[in-house]
C-alpha cells in the first residue's frame, strides 16, 4: 500500500457518441453532457495526484481515426509553468486541469467533418497507454532506489462508443501485453450497449468494469471504484462484474459470434466451416466440412444452444487424432 500508483487514463472522445449522450436521459438522471463529464473528470485525477506525492499520471484522448497524448505527469515535472502560477490555485492541479483541456479542444478543433464519422482510436490510445507504463517501469528500475520508486501500474478507460468488431485480435493482443506486464486495467462505460471486448479486458486483468447507470454520481462511482489502488481494492468492497460476455469476433467478417468454428493449429476463429485456414493456410478435409455444415442449427434454434466445433487439419503433424467432431468453447484470442 505504500507503493506509488501509475494511473493511465484513455478518454472516449467520439463526438458522435457524445452528442447522442448529451440528449439521452436515463431514467430520473439528466444526460451524461461532455462538459458535465470534465468537470467531474478533472477532480478525479486531482485526486489521483493529491492522495500520494508520488502517483503519477497520463492521460490519453482516444480521437476518430487517431489517439493522442493529452497529459503526462512525468513530461509536466520537467517544465517550468510560470505562465499559470496563481496564488490562489495549487499549481499542480491547475497545470493539470488546462493542460488537458487545451489539448483536447486544440485536437477536436482539428477534426474535419469527414475524420468525425471515423472509428475511435480506442485501440491505439490502449496502446500507447501500456507503452508509457513500460517505458516508466523500465525506468523506474534503473535507478539506484528502485524499490522505493516502483509503480504499481493501472489503466482507466472511460468508453462511450461500442465494440469495433475489427479491433477484437489487437484489443486481446493488448489484454496479454496487460497481463505480462501486471497492469490491471479499469473499465468505466458511460453510455451505449455493453462492451464485450471491455468486459473481457477487466476481468482478464484483475479490474473492475462498471457500467453507469447514473450519470449525475460519475465522481462518486470514479471516486468510490476507481481511485483506491488494486492493493487497497482488497480491503474494499468493489463492484464486480455478474456476468462477463465471453464471444469473440470471427477472422473472416470481423462479426461477434456465439457459434464458431476454431483452427485446430492456430485457434483462428471463423463464423462458418472453411477450406483453408486464412491465417496458417491449414487445409481441412472435404467431408469434415460437409459433415460441419450439416450439423449447423436451423436459423431459428438460438444460436447459444448449438456448440463450438474445431476443425481437424490434414497436416499430420499437429493435427489432433479425432474426427474433429468435440465440443469446445471459443477461446479469447
Amino acid at each position: 500500500m505504500d507503493t506509488a500508483s501509475h494511473l493511465s487514463v484513455v478518454i472516449d472522445l467520439s463526438p458522435t457518441q457524445w452528442h447522442l449522450s448529451s440528449e439521452a436521459a436515463k431514467g430520473d438522471s439528466r444526460p451524461l453532457s461532455l462538459e458535465f463529464f470534465f468537470s467531474q473528470l478533472l477532480v478525479f485525477l486531482n485526486s489521483h495526484i493529491a492522495c500520494k506525492d508520488e502517483n503519477t499520471l497520463a492521460v490519453f484522448g482516444a480521437l476518430p481515426g487517431r489517439s493522442v497524448l493529452l497529459f503526462s505527469s512525468a513530461n509536466e515535472a520537467k517544465e517550468h509553468r510560470e505562465d499559470l502560477a496563481d496564488a490562489n490555485a495549487y499549481l499542480p492541479f491547475k497545470t493539470l486541469d488546462s493542460t488537458v483541456m487545451k489539448s483536447i479542444s486544440d485536437h477536436i478543433d482539428s477534426l474535419g467533418v469527414s475524420d468525425v464519422e471515423a472509428p475511435t482510436g480506442l485501440v491505439g490510445a490502449l496502446t500507447k497507454a501500456l507503452c508509457h507504463i513500460n517505458c516508466s517501469t523500465a525506468t523506474a528500475s534503473t535507478q539506484p532506489n528502485a524499490q522505493a520508486t516502483s509503480l504499481d501500474p493501472r489503466i482507466l478507460i472511460l468508453s462511450v462508443s461500442p465494440d469495433q468488431s475489427s479491433s477484437y485480435i489487437p484489443v486481446m493482443n493488448s489484454i496479454f501485453s496487460a497481463q505480462k506486464l501486471k497492469v490491471t486495467i479499469d473499465v468505466c462505460k458511460l453510455f451505449g450497449s455493453e462492451s464485450v471486448f471491455l468486459q473481457q479486458a477487466a476481468h482478464l486483468t484483475g479490474g473492475s468494469y462498471i457500467y453507469l447507470d447514473r450519470p449525475d454520481a460519475l465522481l462518486q462511482y470514479l471516486t468510490m471504484s476507481f481511485l483506491p489502488p488494486p492493493a487497497i481494492r482488497q480491503l474494499l468492497s468493489v463492484p464486480t462484474q455478474d456476468k462477463i460476455d465471453f464471444r469473440a469476433a470471427c477472422f473472416c467478417h470481423k462479426r461477434i459470434i456465439d457459434i464458431g468454428f476454431v483452427c485446430s493449429v492456430c485457434l483462428s476463429i471463423f463464423c462458418q466451416p472453411v477450406p483453408v485456414c486464412s491465417t496458417c493456410r491449414t487445409k481441412f478435409p472435404i467431408k469434415t466440412l460437409q459433415r460441419l455444415n450439416a450439423a449447423r442449427p436451423p436459423a431459428n434454434v438460438p444460436k447459444s444452444a448449438a456448440p463450438t466445433r474445431t476443425l481437424p487439419s490434414t497436416n499430420n503433424i499437429r493435427a489432433p487424432a479425432t474426427n474433429g467432431s468435440g465440443t469446445v468453447p471459443v477461446p479469447p484470442r
